[in-house]
């Protein structure tokens, strides 16, 4: 019977089967949602606390979210100080009684290698003591059941470490609570940075307040001494009865003294000297005598001026007192005779100021009538204090001005530095505002798109959900858009071009929702829309189908033309829904749904899909543990020559059984291999197993002509730098490469196959034999044989099955076979299962292949 359907289309049992792997999507983007919140509230954080001590107990918190995190600490080491802080530690056993210790001290501990080697450390109760043994530390504080340590790095320099660890043994750490933790140490420390520059950013605003708090203080002080002074000069005039009367300068104020004098004890003869500050020199600011009308500054000698000065007391001097002191040596002899030859009687008295002597006021008289007498002496005493204190008025009146002078350019540099700092510090309050503006902004927008992000996505979201409970006749949605070929613009044409991809995608999705609508990017190439104040379901099919169509036309991306598209999941929100990651969930089950069915296209969330997904979930979780103990079954199977039944290579593949599923089919699982990032590893099991039975054979002597070839993934040949690793694996177990043959999915190559060429080459050089495996399956078959160096090519069994029936089928293989010696290459047929099959490939002049009617695949032990 010959079958005219689609061999690209999967039946209706197969795509039951595929149901398992979006369950298991869904647990892996559920575990990466939570990473992903984890790290947004760690941002939060850094944005709503303001002291260290705050953000490490929060930082504890959600670290306990992710894993368990009972015991916890965090250590910083200070290099200018050599000494390690630990900023926060909680530990059952051990009390950390001093919270910063030198790092000579712990620089054998298990904490200081961390900071000197800058490598994570992942010790459990089984390792422990060799793993410390291995890398020379010491054991300090109580043992741990399991103990996981990672750097905290500032770029490339380690600044500290994090730790967790368990004394209970029904708390286990295994690889992926390593990676939460090295996941999540770059992003505190961004978030210790910030916390710490906001926190020397308000301390140093708060101290400059201070000090300005405090010039300004002493500002107001030096006003109110100064009004204070001010005060006390006016008292000083107010009670001055002399310097009050006195008008003009100096000499008015000393003629004013000599007309008193002269009209109370007869002084038409008057001088007033003064004393410099060397005391070496007498100047006479006032002089008013009968016969001399000038005199000149003099050097400090002998005469009755420099006596009254020497003594500091009034004296009363006639004929027979300047005879006296004379004799004495008090007087010159010279000046004495001089002097009052003309002179009958003089009288002087010292001007006192601040205890000291600055000069003399003194009266004279030519007539022999007029004599003074003790009278006039005390009089000329009393006169002479007003003098001295009129003359400290005019210096305290002179100071006191200097000092208004000084004290007024003082305020005035002082209020204009007082009004710039002001300004200063309002625009230092007007940034800082603004920056925190900037800071929640950006905590709630995508830096790339300018598009809401998932933490005000969320926080929308659940005020829709609110809403929907108190009016359940409110009409809301969730799309979730999920964009094709993204990875292949970012590997082809850079991150650059992937990012003005997605600008242009978000440009486009914003042209087809309504003003009201949010629009936001949860990450990478996935965006969602929530959808509220809708008449109709239909009005967010069409909105979706629109979407759809703006996304399939061509980006023009650095002078080329790309090309993608969407695949929406819809999901409309009911009372029933009590978070937001329900919702979320859901409108990404049916994305996927809509993803499978071929892409391009929507699809609305039933409830159907959630019990697909959880399927899938079963199955990724069975995969994975199988996977880690490695009980997966291995099966041989030969190829044959078809003529002389000669056996040419065996195949050697893996069968897994699921145990409530039972068998899945080998293509399935090589899909969840892929989806889950399990690839890599299958890759190694695989090639260690076939090293492995190369080795027996070597030892054994029975490896003459015998070859094994396994199923590889594509991993291996999207970069030369894996392709030499895995040769050097091969030659590290001393195989010999060309015992080994490597088959490879043609449908895998179809995804990146302009960049296989050299590797592919790589491993011929090697001597490694290459098989183009399921031929036929994929796209664009034929380029492969003309571009790729194959030694064999697998016809897929989809071709082989449908013959002798099949006349189309059959003329596909002839014409391969005719090609197949110009191009250098040797044809197998896959999946021989009857003798009509095996007759219509002789016939056709096949000759190789395989199957179970020239031999069952047989299970092995090793």
């Amino acid at each position: 019977m010959t079958s005219k359907s689609n061999p690209n289309q999967l039946s209706l049992e197969e795509l039951r089967e595929l149901v398992p792997q979006l369950q298991k999507i869904t647990q892996k983007y559920k575990h990466s949602e939570s990473i992903q919140k984890s790290l947004f509230d760690i941002s939060e954080l850094a944005s709503s606390i303001s002291e260290l001590s705050s953000l490490y107990p929060a930082i504890h918190d959600i670290i306990g979210q992710l894993m368990p995190a009972k015991n916890f600490f965090v250590a910083f080491y200070e290099e200018e100080n050599e000494i390690i802080d630990f900023a926060y530690f909680i530990d059952e056993y051990d009390e950390q009684v001093v919270s910063k210790v030198s790092a000579d001290d712990l620089k054998n501990s298990i904490t200081g290698y961390i900071l000197r080697t800058g490598n994570h450390l992942f010790l459990t109760k089984e390792t422990y003591q060799q793993k410390l043994a291995d890398i020379s530390v010491k054991d300090l504080g109580a043992n741990p059941i399991d103990w996981i340590g990672v750097p905290l790095k500032r770029g490339l320099q380690v600044i500290g470490a994090m730790v967790v660890q368990s004394y209970d043994e029904s708390i286990r750490y295994g690889q992926e609570d390593l990676e939460i933790l090295l996941f999540v140490s770059q992003h505190i420390v961004n978030s210790v940075d910030r916390v710490k520059s906001r926190e020397i950013t308000e301390k140093s605003i708060r101290q400059r307040t201070r000090q300005l708090r405090q010039i300004n203080d002493e500002l107001q002080e030096e006003i109110i001494e100064r009004q204070k002074v001010e005060s006390l000069q006016q008292a000083l005039f107010e009670i001055s009865e002399l310097s009050a009367s006195a008008e003009g300068g100096m000499y008015d104020f000393y003629s004013s003294i000599h007309d008193i004098l002269s009209r109370l004890i007869g002084a038409p003869n008057c001088y007033v000297a003064i004393v410099d500050n060397a005391k070496q020199t007498l100047h006479f600011p006032y002089y008013k005598d009968e016969i001399q009308s000038k005199i000149e500054p003099r050097p400090m000698g002998l005469g009755l001026t420099e006596y009254v000065i020497r003594h500091g007391r009034a004296e009363l001097l006639d004929g027979a007192r300047v005879q006296h002191l004379t004799e004495a040596n008090e007087l010159s002899i010279n000046l004495a005779e001089s002097k009052f030859q003309k002179m009958d009687s003089w009288i002087g008295s010292p001007l006192v100021l601040d205890g000291e002597i600055c000069g003399v006021i003194a009266v004279q008289s030519y007539n022999k009538k007029k004599q003074y007498n003790v009278k006039d002496l005390e009089f000329l005493r009393f006169v002479s204090h007003h003098i001295a204190v009129a003359l400290s008025r005019k210096q305290s009146t002179d100071a006191i001005k200097a000092y208004n002078q000084k004290l007024s350019k003082e305020v005035q540099e002082r209020t204009e530095e007082l009004n710039s700092t002001n300004l200063f510090l309002q625009k230092q309050i007007e940034e800082r505002l603004q920056a925190q503006q900037q800071l929640e902004y950006d905590a709630q927008h995508d830096s790339l798109t300018g598009l809401a992000n998932r933490v005000l996505f969320n926080r929308r979201l659940k005020l829709a959900l609110a809403s929907k409970q108190r009016y359940t006749k409110s009409n809301y949605a969730v799309i979730f858009i999920d964009l094709d070929r993204f990875k292949q613009i970012n590997d082809s044409l850079g991150h650059m071009a992937g990012d003005q991809f997605l600008k242009e995608v978000a440009i486009r999705i914003n042209s087809c929702i309504r003003g009201h609508d949010l629009l936001a990017r949860l990450g990478g190439d996935e965006f969602v829309v929530l959808f509220d104040n809708f008449d109709s379901p239909t009005d967010v099919e069409e909105i979706s189908a629109r979407i759809i169509s703006f996304i399939a036309k061509p980006f023009r991306i650095e002078n080329k033309d790309m090309y993608s598209g969407a695949s929406i999941g819809i999901a409309f929100i009911e009372s029933g829904y009590q978070t937001t990651d329900e919702v979320l969930r859901d409108s990404d089950a049916a994305m996927y749904q809509a993803k499978s069915l071929g892409r391009g296209r929507y699809v609305v969330f039933d409830k159907t899909m959630r019990k697909q997904l959880l399927e899938e979930l079963e199955i990724e979780d069975e995969f994975r543990k199988t996977l880690k103990a490695k009980t997966f079954e291995i099966y041989s199977q030969p190829i044959f020559n078809l003529t002389n039944q000669e056996t040419i290579y065996t195949e050697y593949y893996v069968r897994w059984e699921h145990s409530r599923i039972g068998k899945i089919k080998r293509k399935q699982y090589w899909q969840i291999a892929e989806q889950f990032g399990f690839t890599a590893e299958m890759d190694k099991y695989m090639l260690t197993k076939a090293c492995e039975v190369l080795q027996y054979w070597q030892l054994n002597g029975t490896d003459q002509n015998k070859r094994i070839a396994i199923n590889l993934s594509i991993h291996h040949l999207t970069q030369i730098s894996l392709a030499i690793q895995l040769i050097e694996q091969i030659k590290e177990a001393g195989v010999n490469p060309k015992k080994l043959i490597i088959e490879f999915d043609e449908s895998s190559l179809n995804r990146r196959s302009e960049f296989f060429l050299p590797t592919i080459k790589i491993l011929k050089r090697a001597g490694i034999t290459l098989v183009l495996d399921n031929f036929g399956s994929g796209l664009a078959s034929l380029s492969y044989l003309y571009s790729y160096p194959f030694d064999y090519v697998k016809v897929d069994h989809s071709f082989i099955k449908s013959l002798p029936y099949s006349e189309r089928n059959l003329k596909l293989i002839q014409s391969v076979l005719s090609i197949s010696g110009h191009l250098k290459f040797k044809l197998i047929a896959e999946g021989i299962d009857s003798a009509e099959q095996y007759k219509a490939l002789i016939d056709a002049g096949c000759e190789f292949g395989q199957g179970k009617y020239l031999q069952k695949a047989k299970k092995l032990k090793w």
